[in-house]
């Protein structure tokens, strides 16, 4: 019809020629997955069949602006420039790419948004107890809980007792264990063996079983700050 027309004029005036024209009859631009045409359309851009992607309006490309950025980016790696002629956006001249850099700051934003959700979301889970990625060295990991390790248990409880009591240098302490003084100075820190859960900065009650008594960690903080 009439877009069509004013596509293929375009394109012929920006010095390009037609290769294939992809429609999806009665399709909706909402979902690209269900779009067999718009699938072929990608496909044929990955296999770099042709140079440029002209689109009459935007909403008939993607109703999803995520989709949409998502798309875009895709295209900018397989060098296939897209062009939206009622929406003047293109990345083939720099005013384009501008538009576009523009377009992709915002799909960025979206993405930094979503992934704040996602962290809000473990934050509630580590508060119900549940600790987050791996395990510090006492405890073993067990269908998402922290089970306490016997064997590294009393390893943790050794090193907190001679940091405590013997006249030991951080230096010796950590050959002694075979651990680096940075990773010593984590153990002797680590509130986890108070049956505490450590997320985004705060400090929650988990649900694990402590593997040191309140007391004795608390001694050994008193003197690591000393």
């Amino acid at each position: 019809g009439a877009q069509e027309d004013a596509l293929k004029s375009y394109l012929s005036a920006l010095g390009y020629d037609l290769y294939k024209i992809y429609r999806d009859e009665g399709k909706s631009a909402k979902d690209l997955q269900h779009r067999p045409e718009m699938q072929k359309l990608l496909s044929d851009a990955q296999n770099k069949l042709f140079s440029a992607i002209f689109i009459y309006k935007l909403d008939r490309f993607s109703r999803s602006l995520k989709d949409l950025i998502l798309t875009i980016e895709k295209l900018k790696e397989w060098d296939v420039d897209f062009i939206s002629l009622q929406d003047k956006i293109e990345t083939a001249s720099a005013s384009g790419k501008l538009m576009f850099h523009i377009i992709s700051a915002f799909a960025e934003f979206e993405r930094n948004i979503i992934g704040e959700r996602t962290s809000f979301g473990m934050e509630r889970k580590s508060r119900e107890g549940e600790a987050i990625s791996k395990p510090p060295f006492g405890y073993k990991m067990i269908e998402k809980k922290l089970i306490i390790d016997e064997n590294e248990a009393s390893q943790v409880r050794d090193i907190f007792n001679e940091f405590l009591t013997a006249e030991i240098s951080l230096n010796k302490l950590a050959k002694k264990h075979n651990l680096t003084v940075n990773g010593l100075k984590k153990i002797l820190a680590n509130r986890s063996y108070l049956g505490d859960v450590k997320f985004a900065g705060k400090t929650h009650k988990g649900i694990h079983e402590p593997l040191l008594k309140e007391e004795l960690f608390s001694q050994v903080q008193e003197k690591l700050r000393k």
